[in-house]
């Protein structure tokens, strides 16, 4: 066999039933796609070799129920080692290992594991333990996945708490988006109410300044009308002379009516009219009285200079 590993037709002629023998090949790689040809071969010994590490697809070969993997330089397995669910028999002695992935949990029909002479963490050495015979070996499996297990339940209860801080942590952003948001909207309430209030004083303002000067120019247009009232103010006496003279007319026209009547009544064939008796004696009468009043003040006249 080459040492990248043997062809199909070398590994048939290696397989002994349900047993491939893989063993001091001086191999480097694992022929991964050779096994996966050959699912009966559910019993793999790859010890002896130069491994120091397993491909990742070598955990699709998920038919293996027993694999030696000792006396190698692997420094590491796949961390999806626990595909490997079939695994009863695991032989890891004298590797470099520190440390098993997490998956390694998984391996629930893991019965026999021996992981000596790895530089192995202390704690994993110590679960694991000695593995000197059939009974050590089995009690190391049953305490390395118990072990694993409960590194596997930690990360993810570690997972979980990331998680849901994770999800705290985002409902707290949301919370303080939505709180920001509102305050915004808080915000340009309060600077549109404020401008609206700004506005409604202007308005105001606006509106008392017009009445104001409305109010100036009406009390100029009164005081300017005001010396035109006033110059006619003497319309009423005018009014009342013109009213007296009126009087005055027709008390005139009466009189030289009257005149005119008496004249006619004394001097024309008239007189002997009974109307014009009457108005004859009517004057003769008043004409008496008129001498008689001027009697009368003449003696008062002469009593009061006495």
């Amino acid at each position: 066999m080459s040492r990248g590993g043997g062809k199909g037709p070398s590994l048939k002629d290696k397989l002994d039933g349900n047993e491939l023998d893989l063993s001091l090949c001086d191999l480097n790689e694992v022929p991964v796609r050779e096994l996966a040809a050959l699912p009966k071969a559910t019993v793999l010994d790859l010890s002896c070799n130069n491994l120091v590490s397993l491909p990742s697809d070598f955990c699709s070969l998920m038919h293996l129920v027993k694999l030696d993997l000792s006396k190698n330089r692997l420094q590491q397995l796949p961390l999806d080692f626990g595909r490997l669910v079939n695994l009863q028999h695991l032989d890891l002695l004298n590797n470099r290992l520190v440390t098993l992935p997490v998956s390694f949990a998984q391996l629930k029909n893991l019965k026999w594991l021996d992981l000596k002479d790895n530089p192995l963490d202390p704690v994993l050495a110590k679960v694991a333990g000695d593995c000197l015979d059939e009974k050590q070996c089995k009690q190391a499996a049953v305490k390395v996945l118990q072990h694993m297990k409960a590194i596997q339940s930690e990360q993810d209860r570690q997972r979980q708490r990331k998680l849901q801080a994770e999800r705290e942590m985002e409902k707290k952003r949301e919370a303080e988006q939505r709180a920001k948001e509102a305050q915004e909207r808080e915000l340009r309430k309060r600077e549109k109410a404020e401008e609206k209030e700004r506005r409604r004083r202007e308005y105001d303002a606006q509106k008392a300044a017009k009445r104001e000067v409305e109010k100036k120019t009406k009390k100029e247009t009164v005081q300017t009308r005001k010396p035109a009232s006033s110059s006619r103010a003497p319309q009423p006496p005018r009014h009342k002379a013109s009213w007296s003279r009126s009087v005055l007319r027709v008390l005139l026209l009466v009189l030289l009516c009257l005149l005119c009547a008496l004249a006619t009544c004394k001097l024309t064939e008239l007189r002997h009219q009974p109307l014009c008796v009457s108005v004859n004696t009517l004057y003769e009468d008043v004409v008496a009285a008129l001498q008689n009043h001027k009697t009368l003040q003449n003696m008062l006249q002469q009593n009061s200079q006495q």
